[in-house]
């Protein structure tokens, strides 16, 4: 089966690791759809720092419509702007992925692929660390440069843009 597009996935993802962010293979960008969608305030939140995080968006003023705008998906990032980044992957491929992780901290994460119209994710984890991902101030390159391999999707992911791979890092600040 052809999944030529099952990443739009990993092309077109945009990633808010421990303040990090993907640089390989290449992620979403914001643009003309992004800023009618979610705003201009937004787009210049991440222009300032893309390593920044959808919860530290929230406390601004106005916040964006959730129905147009999923801060957590793809930072908001919209399809449109990206359509014509996609990059063709089948099932077994393998994807390296890069990672800049700017600041830190304990938590855990992992790599997954998620249906952009239900908002749920397909499968397991491609990926995925334990407790104490991106705890020290040079994390182990496991967690900077990596692997994933295209999983079978039966065809879920065959239309540009329903599917994305986003890595998501949540931080576990108690025990």
């Amino acid at each position: 089966m052809h999944l030529s597009t099952v990443l739009s996935v990993l092309g077109l993802t945009s990633l808010a690791t421990a303040h990090g962010v993907v640089l390989k293979p290449a992620t979403r960008k914001p643009g003309d759809a992004t800023t009618a969608a979610c705003g201009g305030a937004l787009v210049n939140f991440y222009k300032q720092d893309e390593t920044s995080y959808p919860e530290a968006f929230l406390r601004s003023n106005p916040l964006p419509d959730r129905n147009k705008c999923n801060l957590f998906l793809c930072k908001g990032y919209q399809f449109a702007d990206n359509a014509a980044n996609v990059q063709p992957y089948k099932t077994g491929d393998s994807v390296d992925l890069e990672v800049y992780i700017r600041i830190p901290h304990s938590g855990y994460a992992n790599v997954s692929i998620v249906d952009t119209t239900s908002n749920k994710v397909l499968g397991t984890p491609l990926v995925s660390w334990a407790s104490g991902y991106a705890a020290s101030s040079k994390p182990p390159a496991d967690q900077t440069k990596f692997s994933i391999k295209i999983p079978e999707l039966s065809g879920q992911c065959a239309t540009a843009g329903v599917c994305v791979s986003p890595e998501i890092h949540i931080n576990k600040t108690e025990d």
